[in-house]
């Protein structure tokens, strides 16, 4: 497990998030801008797809220096990421929600070196983050800030009602976790400052880098009001 993960400016893209422009070039732009973490998701491309979106990430964060800084992570695809590592892409873990491949199998796979993530579970959350074991995993997903077309199905509970999160709910969250906490969810640049004062490690985002006329520029004002505002 990674001793440093950086995942305060989180991004999480795929192609059908872009508009119909290619991916690689918005993880670049949004690299060059400070963000620190990448995480590649898809529901739609084909495991072959994938691979080939994983190695092209891998290849435009190299081409910023920033490598060894920032994190790039595979969607719930854990034979994605085998195979990637496989073809000598550098890719560093995965990040799984509740219903993915478990994570002591992810951990077995990859390694101690690797990061795994796990989405926090929406019902019974509070009680959830308390007592859940974390000692496989580096961080908590938890969310959603707001509703949010890129994922229709965030924050629905076991009854199927949305439950979205308060930034009083989040200031709790970080204080009961033992590891970092990213929060996401509809998340746009007027809700970082008061997420910066929750004590949470930092914030993800998908469209709001992803689908802005000028990506790069949308995620440098996300990652400086982040560290502006941050406690």
């Amino acid at each position: 497990m990674r001793s440093k993960l950086d995942i305060s400016a989180y991004f999480v893209v795929g192609p059908e998030n872009t508009k119909g422009r290619p991916v690689a070039p918005i993880i670049r732009d949004a690299v060059d801008a400070g963000v620190t973490c990448v995480q590649v998701r898809s529901k739609t491309a084909s495991a072959r797809e994938l691979i080939e979106l994983t190695g092209q990430a891998s290849e435009v964060i190299a081409q910023t220096g920033k490598s060894g800084m920032v994190t790039l992570l595979v969607n719930d695809r854990l034979d994605v990421v085998l195979a990637a590592k496989k073809q000598g892409i550098k890719v560093d873990g995965i990040h799984v929600g509740q219903s993915d491949i478990p994570v002591d199998i992810c951990r077995e796979y990859l390694g101690p070196d690797a990061v795994v993530g796990l989405s926090a579970r929406t019902h019974e959350l509070f009680e959830y983050i308390k007592n859940a074991d974390v000692s496989l995993i580096d961080y908590f997903g938890a969310g959603p800030l707001h509703e949010t077309k890129t994922k229709p199905d965030s924050g629905l509970d076991v009854d199927g009602k949305r439950i979205t999160r308060s930034i009083t709910d989040i200031t709790t969250l970080a204080q009961l976790s033992s590891i970092p906490v990213v929060v996401g969810g509809g998340v746009k640049l007027v809700d970082i400052p008061p997420l910066a004062q929750t004590g949470v490690a930092g914030f993800f985002v998908v469209s709001a880098i992803s689908e802005a006329d000028d990506p790069g520029g949308e995620a440098e004002s996300l990652v400086k009001t982040w560290h502006r505002h941050k406690r």
